[in-house]
């Protein structure tokens, strides 16, 4: 892979574009909005300064890390680009227009991935005329921290894709587990439930930190559901949940009362400055 092109300039399509510029790969990040990637290049530039601070890069090896990056309002600055990787909202057509966008720029030979975090890579990759080329690449927030990467095959998506699939996540630092392409995967569809199960405890008349701490002290979690739940936006565990909802038809997935009465109030967490706590 020689340059790659992630497109989205959020927390997660910021953090998927430091890791593979870490990696010493050009790449390119899209967002139609420019205050989006200046968000983005505010948040690595942060980073990189951060790890010249702990000691971790020097200061030369952070330039480089910037300079590998371009950024960019257009679709068709990846157009030579080997491998793109989505990261906008988990909004099922939303993805699908964009899949079918990416499918008539892009080469015939450029993978197209998914960082949808539940959807179906079938249903997203229904928009292309080639599926075979369409892959589902969850990476976990903060991504230049966490290992995991989920691999996800939709029904017609070809071994050579993901064979290189696997191969960059490793070249990118990343340990690649295959999921099925049920719901929410693996991690989500374990984690998710659990959070949501805490926010029903909450509801109950359960005070957060209380909840928060038996979890850290009685199943040596290393932060608790709900803080979890801020960190990553309680309208993103809202979406998934629904997902896995909607995805199942069981109501031991249906989401909890509380985070639409949440997300309705403003309080999605610590991007908003309150969630189940005050920031």
């Amino acid at each position: 892979m020689k340059k790659v092109g992630v497109i989205g300039g959020g927390v997660m399509g910021s953090g998927i574009t430091e890791v593979i510029s870490k990696a010493g790969i050009d790449v390119v990040n899209v967002d139609i909005y420019p205050s989006g990637l200046e968000n983005s290049k505010k948040r690595i530039t942060k980073d990189m300064a951060y790890l010249v601070k702990k000691g971790a890069l020097t200061r030369e090896e952070a330039d480089l890390v910037l300079r590998k990056i371009t950024y960019s309002t257009s679709y068709e600055s990846i157009k030579d680009c080997d491998f793109v990787i989505e990261a906008v909202p988990e909004k099922i057509e939303l993805k699908k227009e964009l899949f079918s966008k990416l499918d008539e720029i892009v080469t015939k030979e450029a993978i197209l991935a998914s960082n949808a975090s539940a959807l179906k890579i079938t249903e997203i990759a229904g928009g292309t005329k080639t599926p075979e080329r369409c892959i589902g690449m969850h990476f976990f927030h903060p991504a230049p921290v966490m290992k995991l990467v989920e691999i996800m095959m939709g029904k017609e998506t070809s071994q050579e894709t993901f064979r290189k699939s696997l191969e960059f996540a490793s070249r990118i630092g990343k340990i690649a587990v295959p999921a099925p392409e049920s719901p929410g995967f693996i991690v989500n569809r374990i984690l998710v439930p659990m959070i949501n199960e805490a926010a029903f405890l909450v509801m109950e008349g359960c005070n957060p930190k209380d909840v928060d701490d038996a979890m850290k002290l009685g199943a040596n979690h290393p932060m608790g559901p709900l803080e979890l739940c801020d960190y990553t936006g309680v309208d993103i565990t809202y979406g998934t949940m629904k997902a896995l909802y909607d995805g199942f038809k069981d109501e031991k997935y249906k989401p909890c009362p509380l985070l639409i009465e949440m997300i309705e109030m403003g309080k999605c967490g610590r991007k908003t400055g309150q969630g189940f706590y005050k920031y």
